[in-house]
């Protein structure tokens, strides 16, 4: 973590509790981020905080300093852990555990033991831990609750609760439980709730279980935003995955994540990115914790570079080092693109957020960035060219900065230079730094909006499509997926171009049907096709091609007939009607049978009472007018 350096260094600021000045130094902190500075007011002493703070301002510290006094009071050391003295109550597994391990180092010299209690782990572990005794305790609202009701967790001696990201626990469904975690804690308690944002559910939840809190707000709407650069990328609907693998290739980020809407967007795209040599992790409500842990783990320690997520799985998680933010599907409202654009940005670092916006959807977004009070730069998707240039540019720059050689290293470099020409030798670098990187997709080019109005689209747009290639004599493939796994055109044609090195005129129908989809491809093509999807598959996981027999044939089920339905037997084949000879007897007329028509449900006989309260004319005939009826006109 990289602290702003607008307020003074720790060990001059007289509000900082001595216990945790040393812990702060050692951190590499010399000054305070705003919302740190302002927590430690003359003011905040032993009052009740209700505190507007963004996702990275460094309020996890914040709140540890603010709560120092209250659990330490004047000593330098805490005394025996035996009951909670403090409560942290947080949204996410991911996000109570990383707020237990920077209270962990923050307490380190004051001796305090800190416990976590979240969803997924081992609840009888946690109980062990609670009954060995915590000063500080970091939970979800579930699992808090459930070591409530068990007993386990004692909050009679707690002296103080904070509740993290207030506004996401509310909008998980979490009011219930946080309701009930109150009311277990003491009166006499100090609350902190720490929100992004203050609706209405927020300011009624501080009004019941606050006393006289000092409100703090510590971003202003434009200084949020202040280190994210924020970018509109306009691209043709169709070309949204290759505008984001060009992003990717282009920013060259050592921690990316990519938000999806679903996941079944997550999984595809993910899939798509590993395709091309991405080293990618997916983070969906699907997966177990166990499979969580090892993705987040695999992004901080650099294994994993990019990060496919839903919003709601991405939820309160803190990746070391993010310096870019893709949204891959338009953020719906200024809320959800904030705690997207939360991931960077954080405690001074800079961070580049890029919504990738069909141009049909530029209005929608510019919207969005309204709403959110954001400045956002309209540019077009990096091409091939731009990417290339970036490549040579990296190249240039890890030749440059390369030292001489060392002494072991000496006698083989003398040898390759009376072997080779330094010419030769730029060359296989060249090409071997080349052959490293994964190639750019081709990107058509898309006009740029004029004082702030919507692009027209291309110039092929309403213009009549060029004549498709003669399928005379194609062949028929068949694809694993189909309805029951959401198939769509728009996905399907980039993945069987991808998969057989073909483009989008050797693709002629599409058929798509419950549990398969049928393609035909192109004459010329359909041999080549074969063989490489016989070799290397579709290129993602579960998915198939295997060619197939015969085209499908789309004939509709008929309904089954009626018994008066049954059409009359046909005539032997061969037989000949002959006329009836003079005064023979006449054929036993047809007879059909008789229609079986089901009753339907409320008809039938009426009952007494069916036409209670309705007028019927009956006998009295028609009812009379006064005077002439009126016109309708």
């Amino acid at each position: 973590m990289t602290p702003s350096d607008e307020i003074v260094s720790p060990p001059q600021q007289p509000n900082v509790h001595p216990a945790l000045a040393p812990a702060l130094a050692r951190q590499g902190y010399t000054s305070l981020t705003p919302v740190q500075a302002a927590v430690l007011e003359e003011r905040t002493a032993g009052n009740d905080l209700l505190v507007s703070a963004q996702t990275g301002s460094g309020k996890t510290v914040a709140f540890g300093l603010a709560i120092a006094p209250t659990l330490l009071a004047d000593t330098s050391i805490a005394g025996p852990a035996e009951r909670p003295l403090a409560l942290i109550i947080a949204p996410t597994r991911e996000l109570a555990l990383q707020v237990e391990r920077e209270l962990r180092w923050l307490y380190a010299d004051a001796g305090a033991v800190t416990a976590s209690c979240v969803g997924g782990m081992d609840m009888r572990k946690e109980a062990r831990a609670l009954d060995r005794g915590a000063h500080i305790v970091v939970g979800t609202p579930g699992r808090l609750c459930d070591h409530i009701n068990r007993g386990s967790l004692d909050l009679t001696e707690l002296r103080a609760v904070v509740l993290d990201e207030a506004d996401e626990m509310l909008d998980m469904g979490f009011r219930e439980d946080l309701e009930f975690i109150l009311a277990a804690a003491p009166e006499s308690r100090r609350t902190l709730m720490f929100s992004a944002t203050v609706p209405k559910q927020i300011a009624q939840l501080a009004q019941t279980y606050q006393r006289d809190a000092v409100r703090i707000v510590a971003t202003g709407a434009r200084e949020r935003h202040a280190d994210i650069d924020y970018q509109m990328v306009l691209v043709q609907a169709h070309e949204r995955e290759s505008a984001i693998i060009n992003t990717l290739l282009y920013y060259d980020s050592g921690s990316a994540i990519v938000f999806c809407h679903t996941r079944e967007a997550v999984k595809h795209l993910a899939a798509q990115l590993g395709d091309r040599g991405f080293h990618v992790v997916s983070l969906s409500g699907e997966l177990s914790q166990s499979e969580r842990t090892n993705a987040l783990q695999s992004m901080r320690d650099g294994r994993s570079r990019v990060c496919v997520a839903t919003d709601v799985a991405a939820r309160g998680i803190d990746l070391p080092n993010l310096d870019l933010v893709i949204h891959a599907d338009l953020p719906t409202n200024p809320d959800t693109l904030l705690h997207r654009s939360g991931r960077t940005g954080r405690a001074g670092r800079k961070g580049v957020c890029v919504l990738i916006v069909p141009v049909r959807r530029y209005s929608a977004a510019t919207r969005v960035l309204g709403f959110a009070n954001a400045q956002g730069t309209v540019r077009s998707a990096p091409t091939a060219a731009d990417i290339e240039a970036r490549y040579r540019e990296q190249i240039l720059e890890g030749a440059t900065s390369a030292t001489a050689p060392e002494e072991a290293e000496a006698a083989f470099v003398a040898e390759l230079l009376t072997r080779v020409t330094p010419e030769q030798l730029a060359a296989a670098y060249l090409r071997q730094q080349l052959s490293t990187r994964p190639a750019p997709e081709d990107i058509s080019p898309v006009p740029m909006p004029s004082e702030g109005k919507m692009p027209k689209l291309h110039e092929g747009a309403g213009k009549p499509r060029p004549e498709r290639r003669d399928m005379t004599g194609s062949a028929w493939f068949s694809l694993s997926v189909g309805r029951n796994k959401r198939a769509e055109p728009r996905w399907i044609l980039p993945l069987i171009c991808k998969a057989g090195g073909i483009t989008r005129d050797d693709v002629g129908s599409i058929k798509i049907f419950d549990d398969e989809t049928r393609f035909e491809i192109t004459a010329d093509k359909a041999s080549a096709f074969a063989e490489r999807v016989a070799s290397g598959g579709s290129g993602e996981k579960g998915v198939t091609i295997a060619p197939a027999d015969r085209k499908p044939r789309e004939v509709k089920d008929e309904a089954p007939r009626k018994a008066w339905q049954t059409p009359r037997p046909a005539a032997e084949e061969g037989a000949i009607s002959e006329p009836a000879a003079e005064g023979a007897a006449k054929p036993p007329k047809r007879t059909w049978a008789k229609p079986d028509f089901a009753k339907k449900p409320g008809k039938g006989k009426p009952k007494p009472g069916d036409f209670k309260g309705k007028k019927s004319f009956g006998a009295a005939g028609k009812p009379k007018y006064k005077g002439k009826p009126k016109s309708p006109t």
